[in-house]
């Protein structure tokens, strides 16, 4: 290896050295060894910059929008509760989250499936009280594992058999051969990350976990709807009882009122249910398909429901609605917007919301105008005003309309009618032409960091491929496995590992497959298993956040670090090269 390639090792173990020690932001990490290596002329500035032209990386950035739909019509709350269910544990909620991404993730394609769970994930996970941390990594693992197990599963397989074919001109596999070696992958992935995870991954969970006893409290009022899904299903059925910090406290029932509201008890029309709680899960029951608001109110807003959202205020002694009902005051012909709910220095404030007397310092939650805050924010009427982030009402009149969105993206993808990437650019149009989302949230919703690194790390593989780092890294592990067969397939899936870690998955099959062919002639041995080895090493990329991209997209919402990566990742990924270099030549012998 000559001195670029040399240069091209260093930079990259020393930005592996500061992403695993938490120095910096993998993306200022990744950004600042891509320009030490434009810097040094390693790389042109059209292959360090070719990154944010990569297709993989564009087509991330353009499913945020499509799940920004999902999540804007509420079809995410559906998942939630269809899909995912009320886990007991977190053993039991890991194997209701890997089970079906596993099976979506063995026809789909990883990304699509990944970018719609995490959003799911992270509200199941606050309702619940579950760790999030330990249950995002497993979530890109399943999708990961699943992938090995069908010839689409991933595009890693699908490169490596039209290279099999096209340059060999050996028969390629088979839709389901790979099920052979994929199935017990997935089960070695699931059962490592249940039985391990409670010391292998990071216990954060979301801030609602743990509501402090002097959290400001809200009282809330809301109406079954009378043609709605949650009529005639208890309480517990309808979710109302897994929203942290938020409880049930009674129900108004055509004046019966039913104190101590037991889960069994089956919700009925019009049913006027009153909780208290805090702010965040006051917005979680505003989302919830079947409840509105018991004030009508809300409906008199000249504001559309897409450009509203709920805004705290804090009531100033020189409110002019001070000493008044809220309805005497006729609060929302002055300001045009309605009160949701009123907190008052922990107090629980009886009686409907309209009967309700403003005193000073009484904390509002009210729905209104995005513009409310910055309208009143110089206002002598209220201390303070602020807008809740993520509020606005899902408008679910759609959900089926983003719902046969994606399933129509999904589906165009697995026929081969579009790529990914034309596949996911129409599902994003659609969404907001259908207006399921809107241009303002879209362009909100890309989460630019991840997309930053996606881009940093294909510039970084670039140089090693063009230096001809790869080929001297290979050459030099080859040369210390000899010439046992067994030996040198799990050389390669090391090596095969290890560049996957270091570049995309594509790009590490692409360069390990000619060392494949060379090393099967060389010891005059049957191709397959080296070809199969090369498809699961390339694949299954556990170790670090950013050999594979759905690692990248989970770890914000995890909060991981790169550490977090290779504690559970390393382990799998050897687990993973035991079972390929014991069932690999069983399946696949090397002399036929």
């Amino acid at each position: 290896m000559g001195f670029d390639a040399w240069y091209t090792l260093a930079i990259v173990a020393l930005s592996f050295g500061l992403l695993a020690w938490g120095v910096a932001a993998p993306d200022i990490v990744l950004v600042g060894a891509l320009t030490l290596l434009l810097v040094a002329g390693i790389l042109t500035p059209d292959q360090a910059l070719s990154g944010l032209a990569n297709e993989g990386m564009v087509t991330v950035g353009v499913l945020y929008i499509v799940v920004t739909g999902l999540r804007e019509t509420g079809a995410i709350s559906w998942i939630v509760q269809n899909i995912l269910g009320h886990p007991r544990s977190t053993q039991r909620a890991q194997i209701r989250l890997m089970t079906p991404v596993v099976a979506m993730s063995a026809f789909l394609n990883n990304t699509p499936v990944v970018a719609m769970m995490i959003p799911a994930v992270t509200e199941w996970a606050r309702r619940h009280h579950l760790s999030v941390s330990r249950l995002m990594m497993p979530l890109s693992y399943a999708a990961i594992a699943g992938g090995t197990c069908t010839l689409i599963g991933t595009s890693t397989n699908l490169v490596v058999n039209g290279m099999l074919v096209d340059q060999t001109k050996l028969p390629g596999l088979g839709m389901f051969d790979l099920a052979w070696i994929g199935i017990p992958v997935v089960l070695t992935v699931m059962g490592t990350v249940i039985l391990t995870s409670r010391w292998t991954l990071p216990e954060r969970k979301p801030a609602l976990t743990q509501v402090s006893e002097n959290a400001r409290g809200y009282t809330v009022e809301m109406l079954v709807e009378a043609n709605g899904p949650l009529v005639g299903h208890t309480v517990q059925e309808a979710g109302l009882r897994h929203l942290p910090g938020l409880y049930l406290i009674e129900i108004d029932r055509q004046g019966d009122v039913i104190p101590a509201v037991a889960p069994e008890e089956r919700l009925q029309a019009e049913d006027r249910l009153i909780f208290v709680g805090v702010v965040e899960s006051v917005v979680d029951l505003q989302k919830i398909r079947g409840l509105v608001p018991a004030t009508d109110q809300v409906y008199k807003i000249s504001a559309s429901r897409p450009d509203r959202s709920l805004i705290e205020a804090v009531v100033s002694d020189s409110c002019p609605m001070v000493g008044k009902s809220i309805r005497q005051g006729r609060f929302r012909t002055h300001y045009n917007a309605a009160i949701i709910a009123v907190s008052r220095n922990g107090e629980q404030i009886r009686g409907k919301i309209g009967d309700i007397v403003l005193r000073p310092g009484d904390t509002l939650l009210l729905e209104a105008h995005h513009s409310f805050a910055n309208q009143q924010r110089n206002s002598r009427d209220f201390y303070l005003l602020s807008r809740l982030e993520d509020s606005t009402r899902p408008n679910h009149e759609r959900a089926l309309i983003a719902l046969m969105i994606l399933i129509a993206m999904v589906v165009s993808v697995a026929a081969g009618w579009l790529s990914m990437l034309k596949a996911a650019l129409l599902a994003g149009g659609l969404m907001i032409i259908t207006r399921c989302t809107r241009g303002r949230t879209a362009r909100d919703a890309v989460d630019w960091q991840v997309l930053i690194v996606i881009a940093a790390s294909l510039g970084i593989g670039q140089a090693i491929s063009i230096t001809g780092a790869a080929g001297g890294v290979a050459h030099g592990l080859m040369s210390l496995a000899g010439e046992e067969p067994r030996v040198v397939l799990g050389m390669i899936y090391l090596i095969t590992t290890l560049f996957t870690s270091l570049i995309t998955n594509n790009t590490a099959a692409v360069l390990m497959f000619p060392i494949g062919v060379a090393v099967a002639k060389t010891l005059g041995v049957d191709l397959m298993p080296f070809v199969v080895t090369i498809m699961i090493g390339a694949s299954a990329s556990f170790a670090t956040p950013i050999g594979y991209q759905t690692n990248l997209m989970v770890m914000g919402p995890g909060g991981y670090r790169f550490s977090d990566y290779m504690r559970l990742g390393v382990p799998l990924n050897l687990l993973v090269g035991l079972i390929v270099i014991w069932l690999v030549p069983m399946i696949w012998p090397f002399v036929t």
